[in-house]
Formats: C-alpha cells, structure tokens, sequence
C-alpha cells in the first residue's frame, strides 16, 4: 500500500513557532521531486517538543499543501494509548491517507502490551496504520513473531522498521507476508531492505535529496540494481553527515544552510558543536548542496 521514497519531513519553526509558510513551501518541493509520501508529526518533525494543537496544525497544514497530490502518513504515535487514539482521530477527520503510530517509549510494555496497544488504536479509527519500531528510542523492541500477530488486526498495513537489523527484518517479511509493507527506517539500509522485500523507506536525508532517495529506490524496483547500488553509495557520505548528532539536529541544520528553513530547534535539542557542523558542510559541499 505504501511505497517508494517517503519523507520524515522536518517542523519548521519561526520565533518559537511552527512556520506555517515554509512547512507548505517544503510539502511542495517534495511534491517536485518525486517524493511519494510525507510523513508529519515523526521523530524528525520533533514531535515530542509540540503541544496538542500545534501537532494537530502541522498535520493540518501538510494536508492542505498536499491537497491530495501525495500520500499522506501522519505520526500519531505516542506512550499513551488513549492519547495515540486522540491524534489518530484528528488525523482521520483532517484528511490523512494513514497514520505512523511509534512504539510506546519510556514505559517500556511487555510483548502483549505492545499488541494490545497498537490493536486499540487501530479498532478505535478507520485509519491504516504504519508500526513503527525503534527500539534505540522507545527502549523496547517489537518482536518479528509479535509483529505477525499485528499484522493481522484489520487496519495495520505495514511496519517502519529502524531496529537495525536486516535479521529481525527478514524475519517480519517472512512472517507477515507481502501484503505487509516492510519499509526501512534506517537511510543507509534502504537498498539492502529493498533486497529482502521492502517496499521502500521514510527517509531523513530525503528532506533535502529527495530526487536522489527517489530514484535510488526508483531503480531497483525497475531491475536497475547497479544503478540503485551508485545512488546508495553516492548517498551514504551525507547519510553519516545528518547523524553526526541526535536528528533532526543535522538536517535542520543543513535545510537551514541551504536557505530552505531557519536553523530553530525546540529545547532540549541544541544547535549542532563547531566540529561536527564544519564536518556537515563539508558533506554538502562534496554533495554540491551548497
């Protein structure tokens, strides 16, 4: 159901607040070059820093800039599960095409816990529903056999998987299926998640080459498998680059040096150390960002 070269797009704030203009501008040059979905409200959009109405705004404000042209998957996700169904409910009803639901972080839930907490989300909204496990936040992992018993509940279509590891995540292909999307949450795995059976990925380094994360995916699915292999390669200097530090901190950064965004983060997130930026614009300028 979901495919191809999708976005974890950024929040672009102003003075403190989200930028409503740039957040719009964004949406519509992913729309340009070859995105095919964006995802709002994620890590990379800082979500865990906006209030329930600002949350409920970025989504809204990406639905409109989209006006149905792109796919879109609205994170929603959090460590209540009441709280989770609240903002899935806000996403259904403001036009959402699906909804990213991360596991619960800090309260770390048993195996059963998990399941029965992405189970109510997804029996409480006709929305489909993307998984999306990163254990090196939230500090659990979902289990490939937990995961099959997910992917049964009517609604969920798919996992985010960011575990790191092309093990578990040939497991979850093989117990789920291929009516499952197995997408990639880690850019410098996308192509090797693609071999397995992936269906694509929701990329950080996509918010700013999106054309190359797009044609990259574009090219193996097309049989062109050296020609992915180049892009991969090509890629992979400025994957390492925009995590030199906790995300979204480097790519906010390098968005705002390539005068797409301003340079604001939300507390505790800080402006990146003089090394590492140097280090950053380095990549950028071998990449020809700059």
């Amino acid at each position: 159901m979901f495919e191809g070269a999708m976005v974890a797009l950024v929040t672009p704030f102003k003075k403190e607040k989200v930028d409503e203009k740039k957040l719009a501008e964004l949406v519509e040059f992913h729309i340009k070059n070859g995105t095919s979905g964006i995802v709002p409200c994620g890590t990379t959009g800082e979500s865990a820093t906006l209030s329930y109405e600002e949350h409920d705004r970025v989504i809204e404000v990406v639905i409109e800039a989209a006006n149905k042209r792109i796919p879109i998957i609205a994170g929603t996700g959090s460590n209540s599960t009441s709280e989770a169904l609240m903002l899935t409910k806000h996403a259904k009803r403001s036009g959402a095409d699906a909804s990213l639901q991360v596991s619960p972080y800090y309260n770390k839930p048993t195996q059963e816990g998990l399941y029965r907490h992405f189970k109510t989300i997804a029996e409480g909204s006709d929305l489909p529903m993307i998984v999306y496990n990163i254990a090196s936040r939230t500090g659990v992992n979902i289990e490939p056999e937990t995961m099959e018993r997910i992917s049964k509940v009517k609604n969920i279509v798919g996992v985010k998987e960011s575990s790191g590891n092309l093990e578990q995540m040939a497991r979850i292909r093989y117990l789920c299926g291929d009516k499952f999307d197995l997408i990639s949450g880690d850019d410098g795995l996308t192509l090797p998640v693609l071999s397995i059976g992936g269906t694509g990925v929701i990329s950080v380094v996509n918010n700013i080459v999106p054309k190359d994360v797009s044609d990259m995916v574009a090219k193996f699915k097309k049989g062109d498998i050296e020609g992915a292999r180049k892009l991969h390669y090509k890629l992979l200097p400025l994957i390492k680059a925009v995590f030199l530090e906790t995300n979204p901190i480097p790519v906010k950064t390098a968005l705002s040096l390539m005068g797409m965004i301003e340079p604001d983060l939300r507390l505790p997130l800080c402006p990146m150390s003089e090394v590492n930026l140097e280090k950053l614009k380095k990549a950028l300028n071998d990449y020809e960002l700059l």
